[in-house]
């Protein structure tokens, strides 16, 4: 009774602390995304420079990151060659900094509603991806599913009321280079026994961001921000959305660490539901029946990828279990045919 009652507490522990990775993750995305449309919208607080945002969030993690490693030795830093660095992180930190600022840049001209909506293409591109580069095999009843997904999301965009063409294109290029940068985290580190903690990895991908950014940042941003005269950095405003960000990093790899990607997607899905009814609810966007049932489409379609991810995890480690126990009944077996021979010499003898 006590060992029962010991496995269900710990059992309930872990979903308790489960269910509070997954509720920091939401709040924290939550947040970074309506602070970030807040800033960059015209009606609101009106600073519309999307690489400049990025790179003071960059520039923060990135400070902290090598404080904490550098100063207080908070974490150790990952031995690592300049080889497998420039190789490697390099253009990981590339695709980051595409996928930041091309996302940033399309909270200018779409709702936020809209913009979690096109988000839910972000399966069909890692599954397209991961199959161009062989990281997944193609089935046909998967793209399928894929298939439902863009054809729902599709619906949603035939339905929005503030469309813009521009904003689409930043949004989906955005998705693009992130479900890039996903597939080759799995091909250029976890393949190479390669794994960042939340600090080493801002402390080796947010620098190269930086560097990155500050390219376009020169011939974007630059002339139109030396020119505005009576912009005063906001120290309290762009601290505490750097702030959120840094916190958001370290949520990411919290809640895949402590539980799994997939726990993420299914909680990235209660997040844009989430966010879609804040939008129309508290920032007054435009929710449209044909967005909403477009987006269910969608919606439906990635619970079903998401569902079907699952139980292929389930068989794949029944299948281990069960080679494990075949393995182990193989050793017991012979372990007894030797133990029986060894009795059979004695008895001769």
């Amino acid at each position: 009774m006590g060992k029962g009652g010991s496995l269900s507490d710990s059992v309930l522990k872990k979903i308790l602390l489960s269910y509070t990775y997954v509720a920091i993750w939401i709040f924290l995305s939550f947040t970074v995304i309506v602070y970030n449309k807040y800033i960059l919208d015209k009606k609101m607080y009106n600073w519309p420079f999307p690489i400049s945002l990025t790179m003071i969030h960059m520039s923060f993690c990135a400070t902290l990151a090598i404080l904490l490693i550098k100063v207080f030795k908070f974490v150790e830093p990952v031995s690592m060659s300049r080889d497998v660095y420039l190789k490697s992180v390099v253009p990981i930190g590339a695709l980051y900094s595409l996928s930041l600022w091309l996302s940033n840049s399309a909270y200018i001209y779409l709702s936020v509603s809209f913009i979690q909506m096109l988000k839910a293409l972000m399966p069909v591109a890692v599954y397209s991806i991961g199959v161009l580069l062989k990281k997944e095999n193609f089935k046909s009843n998967t793209m399928a599913n894929m298939l439902s997904i863009s054809f729902g999301v599709g619906i949603a965009a035939y339905g929005e009321a503030r469309f813009d063409t521009w904003g689409v294109i930043l949004q989906l290029g955005a998705v693009a280079f992130e479900a890039t940068r996903l597939v080759m985290i799995q091909i250029l580190l976890t393949s190479k026994g390669i794994t960042l903690n939340p600090i080493t990895s801002l402390y080796y991908v947010a620098p190269c961001c930086l560097v990155f950014l500050f390219i376009p940042w020169i011939f974007v941003e630059y002339p139109v921000l030396k020119e505005t005269s009576s912009f005063h950095f906001d120290f309290v405003i762009f601290g505490t959305n750097s702030l959120c960000a840094f916190a958001l990093n370290l949520a990411v790899f919290l809640l895949v660490g402590k539980t799994s990607a997939l726990t993420m997607n299914v909680a990235g899905v209660v997040k844009d539901w989430l966010l879609i009814a804040f939008s129309w609810s508290v920032i007054k966007d435009t929710v449209t029946p044909i967005n909403l049932f477009g987006y269910g489409l969608a919606f439906l379609g990635v619970a079903y990828y998401n569902h079907a991810k699952l139980q292929a995890m389930k068989a794949k480690d029944a299948q281990k279990k069960a080679q494990e126990a075949d393995e182990e009944a193989g050793r017991l077996l012979e372990e007894r045919e030797v133990e029986g021979n060894v009795k059979r010499i004695e008895s001769e003898n």
